[in-house]
């Protein structure tokens, strides 16, 4: 695959950004300002802009046969024409055309429409009967014979609405741009194009745009999602490819001491799916390139535990391991967790009193076989460790980061601050990553490559769609845990009005009276006077005086650090039985003996957050239930909900939620989703999209700097510019 595409005399896309759209005919410079305002900069970009949808007017109608009330074309010879003044600025234009098996009358409100007894026309508009006359309003205007209309007898474009132009002076831009562009060089292969059946790049932009027939629309559509899906995909690959298939990595020994004795010691076995996924991690980790990899898997599948087996597979092999969390809750329950694991399986280390570790050097270099496995959980302003009995100021614990005595470190983003560094990072983990930028999730690995680029593992508990991950992280491979651990009692859903509180309060009482905890989960923070919604302050209030007896704390993201740390021991400990809070405990509570699960206001939440927030109770030996409370005043709301009840999927629910809210944005650091897809649709063009996926993996492969790479790469440059620059190539 070595020849590009068709570059023969034209013009390809790359000139065509370079050409700014004011160039084009009926496009000024105030009409180009309010254009560059809704993304279209260019000829390119505006050729880009395709239609929404099309009006076929290619089919004449005799007029003793017209359909009433529905979008026609007919023609005929002007017969007659009156016009009179109906106000100061208004002129009604009256016009028999008459084709020889019956007559129509067309009224215009329009003092500059010029036409004339005898000419003929094509009249385009919606037929009615008036005063027993067939009559058009409005209706557009062509002329036989002439250089043909781009409104009458044809397959018409309707686009949406851009830069605030009138649809008649969009289309009349647009056929400028066309004309004036053509031809359209293509960079895909001919045998490219012969494999997949698609079409060629400038009969694509012939037939999106102005058509001959209904057909040539699809043909044209199939080959520019294509292109679409073509871009995103070359982008990730070459990333993929400069940034770890290129690197050389931290290798490492795999399946060690550690390794088996926190294998051992865990109370059950794992999952055919944890196994699965943790020998491709540890085939990864011992390969001498680095690491890529995304683990995806419903909430409670048991991704921790794999994780935790990569961490120490890592330390073992002389290097660290660091864990960053979006929040300080979520860094925290996995320091806890894996506190506790350690210690089952034996590999804690002894505590040294906190006077006494003034050095480092009082750790000694005894292999973590012997002395234990350290682990740190570093906050915005200090650090909790296994090894030393209290806290410990962040300046030591940066030192115990850069000397090598802390084995894995757990926290938010402070573990990528200024001055922040490993003796040897051999992995970096990110969990929930997707609330991290691009740029930001990879800083952690970029900065600590002195031994070799570390690993990296990004983890999410919100299922992804195979479609989605392969346009939102298609520079990874994606590893998933479907299957659930055995010993899960579930969860069930239900839904209540928000008002029934009466109802909410009597099952808040008969679960603590089993001994149970609950969580309450509100929208918001305090009330407001913008939105109609319950507030985790107000609920708290209530709950209080109407459950006295019951033990009711609260949390949220407002709260400071030390005060959510408080609320959260309490919770673990049993010694609180309803938490109010909002979505800070969205993810990383794990509290086995919660089992209810109330949301207020639920069709407030995103389908993906009610699923995470229904995923937090039920996950011990007691069943959960979830009670959605709820009066959706929207269609997405009703959605949201009727979901919810209707499956526990967590991967189905990621396909609804992508239905209703859309499709985000590929190029840009957030990634949150595809909205640079014009065309394409990920759920319903599947099939085009792992096409282009193998061509970007076939091409890359065969050269990665070849000349097919690059003119893909260099489109992508110039199409979305900035937005683009974490993926383009330097």
């Amino acid at each position: 695959m070595t020849d590009v595409g068709d570059q023969r005399a034209g013009r390809s896309l790359v000139y065509l950004t370079e050409v700014p759209v004011d160039r084009v005919k009926g496009i000024g410079t105030v009409r180009a300002r309010k254009l560059n305002e809704d993304g279209i900069a260019s000829v390119a970009h505006l050729l880009l802009h395709v239609p929404r949808r099309y009006l076929d007017r290619s089919q004449l109608f005799d007029l003793s046969s017209v359909p009433l009330g529905e979008e026609v074309t007919v023609g005929g010879v002007v017969r007659h024409v009156s016009r009179r003044r109906i106000s100061r600025n208004r002129t009604m234009i009256e016009a028999v055309i008459g084709d020889g098996t019956s007559t129509l009358t067309a009224v215009w409100f329009n003092p500059y429409l010029k036409i004339g007894e005898g000419e003929e026309v094509v009249l385009s508009g919606k037929a009615e009967l008036f005063r027993g006359r067939l009559q058009m309003k409005a209706p557009d205007v062509g002329r036989f014979g002439g250089e043909g209309s781009l409104v009458t007898g044809r397959v018409m474009p309707i686009y949406p609405k851009v830069g605030g132009m009138a649809s008649q002076k969009l289309l009349a831009s647009m056929d400028n741009a066309l004309r004036r562009s053509r031809p359209i060089t293509d960079i895909v292969p001919v045998e490219v194009l012969d494999r997949l059946n698609l079409i060629g790049r400038d009969e694509a932009f012939a037939g999106i745009h102005f058509p001959d027939d209904i057909g040539e629309v699809e043909r044209a559509r199939r080959r520019l999602i294509f292109d679409e899906f073509l871009r995103i995909q070359m982008a990730f690959r070459t990333r993929a490819y400069d940034e770890f298939e290129s690197q050389i990595g931290v290798q490492n020994s795999v399946e060690g001491e550690l390794y088996h004795r926190f294998l051992e010691a865990l109370p059950y076995r794992l999952t055919s799916d944890q196994e699965t996924v943790t020998a491709r991690i540890l085939d990864d980790m011992a390969k001498p390139r680095p690491m890529h990899r995304l683990l995806q898997g419903e909430v409670g599948s048991g991704k921790t535990v794999v994780v935790v087996l990569a961490l120490l597979t890592s330390v073992e092999s002389g290097h660290q391991g660091a864990v960053m969390a979006p929040t300080e809750v979520l860094a925290t329950q996995h320091y806890l967790g894996t506190e506790l694991a350690l210690e089952d399986a034996g590999l804690a280390p002894p505590l040294i009193e906190t006077g006494a570790a003034n050095t480092a050097s009082l750790f000694g270099a005894e292999p973590t076989t012997t002395r234990g496995v350290r682990i740190g959980l570093f906050t915005s302003s200090k650090v909790t460790t296994n090894f030393v009995s209290g806290d410990v100021s962040r300046s030591r614990g940066i030192e115990w980061l850069q000397d090598g005595t802390i084995d894995i470190a757990f926290g938010t983003q402070a573990l990528i601050q200024s001055g922040v560094s490993f003796h040897s990072l051999g992995i970096a983990v990110v969990d929930e990553q997707h609330r991290f930028g691009v740029e930001q999730r990879v800083v952690l690995r970029d900065e600590n490559t002195t031994g070799g680029v570390p690993d990296l593992l990004l983890m999410t508990a919100t299922p992804i769609p195979r479609t989605l991950a392969m346009t939102v992280y298609g520079d990874l491979e994606v590893s998933t845990i479907k299957e659930m651990p055995p010993g899960r009692a579930g969860v069930t859903t239900e839904t209540i009005p928000d008002a029934a509180d009466h109802e909410i309060d009597e099952r808040i009482r008969r679960t603590v009276a089993e001994g149970r905890q609950v969580f309450v989960v509100c929208p918001l923070v305090e009330d407001s006077d913008k939105i109609d919604a319950r507030s985790a302050t107000t609920e708290y209030a209530r709950l209080r005086n109407a459950l006295p007896g019951i033990r009711c704390e609260l949390l949220h993201g407002q709260m400071r650090s030390d005060e959510k740390s408080a609320v959260m021991h309490r919770v673990r400990a049993g010694e609180v039985d309803v938490l109010v809070a909002t979505t800070v405990i969205e993810v990383g509570i794990d509290v086995p003996n919660a089992t209810l699960m109330i949301i207020r206001s639920a069709d407030r939440f995103g389908l993906s957050q009610l699923h995470q927030l229904r995923g937090r109770v039920g996950r011990g030996e007691h069943g959960g239930a979830c009670i959605l409370a709820a009066d959706p005043t929207t269609v997405e709301g009703q959605q949201r909900i009727d979901a919810m009840m209707a499956t526990d999927d967590g991967f189905r629910l990621a396909e609804i939620d992508l239905e209703i809210r859309g499709q985000g944005t590929v190029f840009g650091g957030a990634q949150s989703g595809v909205a640079d897809l014009r065309l394409g649709d990920i759920l319903h063009d599947r099939e085009i999209l792992e096409a282009a996926s193998l061509v970007a993996a076939e091409a890359v492969e065969a050269d990665p700097n070849g000349p097919f790479v690059e003119a893909v790469m260099h489109e992508v440059a110039c199409l979305f510019g900035e937005s683009a620059q974490w993926l383009t190539r330097s």
